[in-house]
């Protein structure tokens, strides 16, 4: 049995000298090491017999293993005296050659002849290792002048860096051990990880160096003080954890390196963000686009924000539907928030009108300076737009706040004044359509543009096409536009003379659907026994015609044949019939004509005002009575009747 003393050794040896038998107990004394005949003076200090039973295999053993511990600290401080004096100056790739060997943790093929031990770990790796601290001898030491001296401080100052970059891929290892061994991770993606986290990695290497100051680790391997760190910040669960939250490596890291080593600030954040229904996948993008302001903010800042947002209008439902799509609202002060929302509150926006703002485009609110918000509604204002007005039209469109002026509004006005386009047309296209403000000019409005130039519309159509029907612009040309033009040449007999007149005339039938809409309409118009040919010439005449339900001008062909008793001859000479009210004006205007016993061609029946057609009439029946009386009309009315009526026009409806 061994005793330690902070002055001597002391060791049990056996009090009788004479042979031991097999399962004999004997009495042993304790001895100093240091000075074994000491037993026999009589100093109090001295040890005396202990009586201890011991067997003879027991006391050998351990004669022995103190007998040869003795000769070892004997050898070990004879060899502290003179190792400056046996490693001298070593040249430098000496050094480094030992900075390796000293500093690595994987043990690397020994070969015969080999001069120093290949790893820190072999047992005689003490004996055949010259001292670490023999690298780094000062000038002053070894007694040389001032310019040698500043030579050796440079090359010190670069093994330590040397020794510090040996550090950092030993750190690598045991981080990648930990993320394999504890996080079952493969090697690939922990190869990823590891490599973006340089920043954490040397805050691990840093904390495992001060662990040696603790008593508990002053004895320690760097790399046992290195895995306690590991382990210590839980960082290998976490990444496992986040990356069960469908979290990229790439945002992994990115978070970890923003925590500052406060780890545990990571999975705190991810739990509130859940508790304000933030989906997993938006989970990384929130954290790693809100900075450091979300992960070192207290849960009160945060928490007084997303509450404010909510007495504005904002759902608490909508909240994580907001905060993944700008998470930079969360970065900003409370101040600062409420300075957003006065500048949307002060151009009239309600509570609901603001919340569903925030809703359709958050990045409206917390994206954007404050100058750049207020650059873009006084550009929006020079379209003679009042401060309400803006404020409407952001609400029904804010994502016009995400438009750049530069880029998007100043090419997309110049390449409407070309084409005729003044600003009124501007504004009536901005409050109709205010997407179109947003769209790519090149990418989206100038193929479509090139397009009707192909198919024979004029620039100054194109124009007044476009303010007509600024929705246009935001169809697809391959998906929309084109597949109708061409189904119009093809199924609904229109020639490619009057193609260019039928779309500038009526742009939105190219917002049609075929399937539901056109292919509908142009069967039952061939069902009534119009031909093709004939029904392209009744679309060139009224191109929207193709956009009526059949259910709606059922009844009015209904009328016009059974009770009007009218040829299909007047529809296809004049197709818009169909466009007017059958009970505001055809059977009103058609009992007119009946009770003064006229019949004129439908154009001139539905096509005048009310006013017109009184005059009409009037003129009608006074021809009529002076034909049948055999007095000759006034140069002035025959004049007015030729005007209004062609010459086979009117007849004498005989009772």
């Amino acid at each position: 049995m061994l005793f330690l003393c902070q002055k001597c050794n002391l060791y049990l040896l056996p009090c009788s000298s004479a042979p031991f038998k097999r399962h004999q107990a004997s009495t042993s004394t304790i001895l100093n090491c240091h000075n074994p005949h000491a037993q026999d003076a009589p100093d109090e200090h001295h040890h005396y017999p202990v009586h201890r039973k011991h067997n003879s295999k027991s006391t050998k053993f351990l004669i022995h293993h103190l007998s040869q511990n003795n000769q070892n600290q004997q050898q070990l401080s004879a060899t502290e005296k003179i190792e400056l004096e046996e490693h001298p100056m070593m040249p430098h790739q000496e050094k480094v050659k030992l900075l390796e060997l000293s500093l690595v943790r994987k043990r690397t093929p020994q070969f015969p002849g080999s001069i120093y031990v290949q790893s820190p770990s072999d047992p005689d790796v003490g004996s055949s290792l010259p001292p670490l601290k023999t690298l780094f001898q000062s000038s002053a030491d070894n007694g040389g002048g001032g310019g040698d001296g500043h030579v050796d401080e440079e090359e010190e100052e670069k093994m330590i860096m040397r020794a510090v970059e040996i550090r950092r891929k030993v750190t690598l290892e045991i981080f990648k051990e930990a993320m394999m061994k504890q996080g079952r991770f493969g090697i690939t993606y922990t190869t990823n990880l590891a490599n973006r986290l340089q920043g954490f990695l040397d805050y691990v290497m840093i904390e495992a160096a001060s662990l040696k100051r603790i008593p508990e680790y002053s004895n320690s391997s760097f790399n046992l003080r290195a895995k306690t760190v590991i382990e210590d910040s839980q960082v290998v669960p976490l990444i496992r954890w986040l990356k069960h939250n469908e979290l990229s490596y790439p945002q992994i890291s990115k978070l970890i390196l923003l925590s500052r080593g406060r780890i545990d600030l990571i999975r705190d954040r991810v739990q509130w963000l859940k508790s304000l229904h933030v989906k997993g996948e938006f989970l990384g993008v929130t954290l790693v686009k809100g900075g450091e302001n979300i992960l070192h903010r207290s849960y009160k800042e945060l928490d007084e924000i997303v509450e404010y947002l909510v007495s504005k209008g904002v759902r608490r439902v909508w909240m994580g539907y907001v905060i993944s799509r700008c998470p930079q609202l969360l970065s900003y002060s409370l101040e600062e928030v409420k300075t957003r929302v006065a500048f949307y509150v002060d151009m009239g926006m309600n509570e609901n009108d603001f919340g569903t703002m925030v809703f359709d485009f958050p990045r409206a609110l917390g994206y954007l300076t404050l100058e750049e918000m207020n650059q873009k509604v006084n550009y929006l204002k020079e379209f003679g737009l009042e401060n309400e007005d803006v404020g409407k039209l952001l609400a029904f469109r804010p994502h016009l706040m995400g438009c750049s002026i530069e880029e998007q509004w100043k090419p997309l006005v110049k390449y409407f004044y070309y084409y005729g386009i003044t600003k009124d047309g501007m504004r009536r296209i901005l409050t109709l359509k205010p997407m179109v403000f947003c769209t790519e000019l090149k990418l989206n409005i100038v193929p479509k543009v090139k397009f009707f130039q192909d198919i024979g519309v004029r620039d100054d159509a194109i124009g007044n096409m476009l303010v007509k029907f600024p929705t246009l612009l935001t169809y697809s040309l391959n998906k929309k536009i084109r597949p109708v033009v061409i189904f119009l040449m093809t199924k609904a007999g229109v020639t490619e003379k009057d193609i260019a007149k039928v779309v500038a005339l009526g742009p939105e039938l190219l917002g049609c659907s075929i399937v539901q809409k056109l292919e509908v309409n142009v069967k039952y118009f061939l069902s009534l026994g119009i031909r093709v040919r004939q029904l392209g010439e009744m679309i060139a005449d009224f191109p929207l015609l193709l956009r009526y339900n059949p259910d709606v001008l059922r009844p009015k062909y209904v009328y016009l044949r059974r009770t009007m008793i009218r040829p299909l001859k007047d529809i296809i000479e004049f197709p818009r019939f169909f466009s007017y009210s059958l009970e505001g004006r055809i059977i009103p205007r058609h009992k007119v004509l009946v009770e003064n016993q006229l019949n004129i061609k439908l154009r001139y029946m539905l096509a005048s005002s009310d006013v017109e057609f009184k005059k009409l009439v009037n003129a009608l029946v006074r021809k009529r009575k002076k034909f049948q009386s055999g007095v000759a009309c006034d140069e002035e009315e025959d004049t007015q009747s030729e005007s209004v009526i062609s010459e086979d026009i009117t007849t004498t409806l005989q009772t």
